[in-house]
C-alpha cells in the first residue's frame, strides 16, 4: 500500500472541505499561488506541442514530446518556487510530479498516475513548504488545478484510460476529485447524493463544488443515459447522505487503489515517502462487484 504518511495526508485534506463550496473564505498562501502557476506552464507546453498527424484515433504520440519537456523542464521550474534551504526535496518532488500526468510511454493515464500528484502535495508539506493553513488552499487551487489541466491533456492528446474497469468504475481517469467533492457536500441544505444525476442541479453548482464539476465533465464527454455509462456513479446516487457517500469513497479507493498491485505497480518510494505495508482494509462500494442498489427516486 501507498505510504501511510500520504494517506493521512489525504484525509486531513478531505477532512478540511468537509462541507465548504470553492466560494467560502479561505487562506490562499503565496507558495500555494507559485506552486500552482507551475501547472500554467505544463499547460502552456501542451499549447505549444502541435499534434501528430496518425491513423490511430486514441493516444497522439505527441504526448511523448510533452512527457520528455516535463522532463527536462520541471526541475527548474520547482526549482524557481523553492526556497534555497528546501531544494534538497527536488529529487523526489520531480519523480512524483513528472509522473503526475500520465504513462508517455503507453499514452495513457489513471489513478496511478493521479496517486502521484497526490504524493507530490503531501512531500510539499513533508520539506515545510506548505502547513497546516494551506490544507483548504492546496484541494481549492493546486489540485483543482491540475484536475483543470488534466482534461485538457485527456482530450487534447485523447489519452487511453490506464487500467479501465469500464462501467464499474466511477470515471475512466479520476477518483480522487469525487472524495473531495463529496466531503464539500456534506450537511448541505438543499442537494443529496440523489441530486447529482439531475442536469439542472450539476448546471447550477458544477462551479462551486468539485463533485458537481467532476460529473459535469462526465456530461459533455460521454452519451448515452448515465445508468449505462457511469453505473456506479449512478448506484451511488442512492446513497442516503453525503457523508455515507464520502466514507464509502475512502474505503472503496483504499481497497480498489492504493491496495491494488497493477495500480501502484510503478508508484516509487523514497525518504519522504517510504514504503510501509498495510493490511487490505474492507470496502464498501466495490468495483468488482456492482452495488445493485435501487434508482434513486
Amino acid at each position: 500500500v501507498v505510504s501511510t504518511q500520504s494517506t493521512g495526508s489525504f484525509k486531513l485534506f478531505n477532512t478540511s472541505v468537509r462541507g465548504k463550496s470553492f466560494a467560502v473564505e479561505h487562506t490562499l498562501s503565496d507558495t500555494v499561488k507559485n506552486v500552482t502557476a507551475v501547472l500554467d506552464l505544463v499547460l502552456a507546453e501542451v499549447e505549444a506541442i502541435p499534434l501528430e498527424e496518425q491513423q490511430q484515433r486514441f493516444g497522439n504520440r505527441a504526448f511523448k514530446t510533452l512527457g520528455a519537456t516535463i522532463g527536462a523542464k520541471s526541475q527548474a521550474w520547482l526549482e524557481a518556487v523553492l526556497p534555497e534551504e528546501k531544494k534538497g526535496g527536488i529529487v523526489e518532488l520531480k519523480v512524483y510530479f513528472d509522473d503526475s500526468f500520465g504513462s508517455f510511454t503507453r499514452i495513457d493515464y489513471g489513478t496511478g498516475h493521479e496517486i502521484n500528484f497526490l504524493a507530490f502535495c503531501c512531500c510539499l508539506y513533508k520539506i515545510g513548504l506548505f502547513n497546516q493553513s494551506d490544507h483548504v488552499a492546496t484541494v481549492f487551487h493546486l489540485f483543482r488545478k491540475y484536475l483543470a489541466v488534466m482534461r485538457k491533456i485527456q482530450l487534447h492528446y485523447k489519452l487511453e484510460p490506464a487500467g479501465s474497469q469500464g462501467v464499474w468504475g466511477l470515471d475512466d481517469y479520476q477518483f480522487i476529485p469525487f472524495i473531495f467533492g463529496s466531503s464539500q457536500l456534506i450537511a448541505h441544505p438543499s442537494i443529496s447524493p440523489s441530486d447529482f444525476v439531475v442536469q439542472e442541479v450539476v448546471t447550477k453548482h458544477h462551479e462551486n463544488y468539485m463533485f458537481l464539476g467532476c460529473i459535469k465533465f462526465i456530461n459533455d464527454v460521454k452519451r448515452g443515459p448515465f445508468a449505462e455509462h457511469s453505473n456506479q456513479l449512478w448506484n451511488i446516487s442512492a446513497v442516503k447522505t453525503w457523508t455515507k457517500v464520502n466514507q464509502g469513497l475512502i474505503k472503496m479507493y483504499k481497497a480498489e487503489v492504493l491496495c491494488k498491485q497493477p495500480v501502484i505497480q510503478h508508484f516509487q518510494f523514497g525518504s519522504m515517502l517510504p514504503f510501509e505495508p498495510q493490511p487490505p482494509p474492507s470496502t464498501l462500494f466495490s468495483t468488482a462487484t456492482p452495488l445493485n442498489l435501487p434508482p434513486p427516486t
